[in-house]
């Protein structure tokens, strides 16, 4: 098996269109959360991340404009580089162009996420078939683990993986009727969260077996990630954490993952009250509760079908700088058993990272990366 590297990236959100200063902002508690109030959205304020106006490129929509903008960005340094014969695009997305459904003027083919990722992917002539997926919020650490894979067993060499969601009234009225949205900025595992707010961001990484074109002051090496579902119910999580946990142990045991190794863990985090409650179970049952864990949702919101992306980036660029990022508005710990949470940028000479993820349905996925 091949070992597979990300060589370059890019977080395009509301803090700002590139990954140097989205990562300067989570080291600094700087949160890209604010109180709206647009009755067209939905009919009451609310707490989200938006992008606000942004340019939407010619014959795309605004989902669309976002994932090449960030694509863009991502490939400047290696685009001239890559084989795009032997590359892969994987687009990572729960929600894709469902806005256009609000206005009423749209074709079947608009609100495909297949054809939205065949559009971006020739606007960049990765005339490869591409691949979508859309597995709730496990999508972006899914996709990570799909390219991962692909290319460790050698069926291409690089791929170029986009997360992507942008907000409508149809997603924010969702959440809030599932009682899940904070009316205040959310507080991930700690003892007076509220839930989630919302994000929108589109987000790149690339990956490659040729370490030759990698951009980043060290090599990162990604290892084979491992996906569970619990099938508990169809929003709520687990109650005992022990489908995370069996995926978390086989990412440990099948890449001979020292816990000791392990710099820290990047949670899913969402600070609701069933999710957070979960995870610091599973990390019990697989041995990683003592290690610092951290959520960036009180930074960028939970952005979805991006989320497993950005926060993947944040985790490579922790790494790199040798630091674990705070755990933004956590104050006191809420869950019934111990989990090691980390509220201060602080350092750490360890190389390894751990990202989980766990989503609508009882599915869950973790990855991770070390420095090679």
């Amino acid at each position: 098996m091949r070992r597979v590297y990300a060589i370059a990236d890019n977080i395009f959100s509301p803090i700002a269109e590139n990954t140097k200063d989205n990562f300067i902002a989570a080291a600094n508690s700087k949160t890209a959360i604010k109180k709206h109030s647009n009755s067209d959205i939905f009919s009451t304020p609310f707490f989200a991340s938006l992008l606000g106006k942004i340019e939407v490129h010619n014959g795309f929509s605004r989902f669309e404009s976002v994932c090449i903008s960030s694509i863009e960005n991502a490939l400047k340094p290696i685009e001239n580089l890559l084989n795009k014969s032997e590359t892969i695009f994987i687009l990572s997305s729960t929600k894709g162009n469902v806005e256009l459904i609000e206005n009423g003027n749209y074709t079947k083919a608009d609100i495909s996420l297949f054809n939205s990722a065949k559009k971006v992917a020739n606007k960049f002539s990765l005339n490869n078939q591409p691949i979508v997926v859309s597995n709730a919020c496990i999508s972006g650490v899914l996709a990570i683990n799909i390219a991962q894979q692909l290319l460790a067993n050698g069926s291409y060499k690089h791929a170029v993986i986009c997360g992507a969601d942008v907000l409508s009234k149809f997603v924010i009225s969702g959440f809030h009727a599932l009682g899940a949205a904070s009316s205040e900025i959310c507080k991930p595992f700690d003892k007076n969260r509220a839930g989630i707010n919302l994000g929108e961001c589109a987000a790149t990484i690339v990956l490659s077996t040729e370490e030759k074109l990698n951009t980043f002051p060290k090599k990162i090496e990604v290892g084979k990630g491992f996906t569970t579902n619990d099938s508990n119910h169809i929003s709520g999580p687990s109650r005992t954490g022990a489908e995370l946990a069996f995926a978390i142990q086989k990412t440990i045991s099948e890449n001979q993952i020292a816990i000791d190794e392990i710099s820290f863990v990047n949670a899913h985090g969402t600070a609701t009250l069933f999710n957070d409650e979960m995870e610091a179970k599973a990390f019990n049952l697989s041995g990683i509760a003592q290690v610092p864990t951290n959520s960036t949702k009180a930074i960028t919101g939970h952005t979805l079908g991006a989320a497993g992306v950005v926060e993947s980036i944040l985790s490579i660029h922790s790494l790199l700088e040798n630091k674990i990022l705070p755990s933004t508005n956590f104050s006191e710990l809420g869950t019934t058993v111990p989990v090691n949470v980390n509220a201060q940028y602080i350092s750490s000479e360890k190389s390894v990272a751990l990202k989980t993820a766990s989503g609508f349905g009882g599915c869950n996925a973790v990855t991770f990366f070390k420095i090679a």
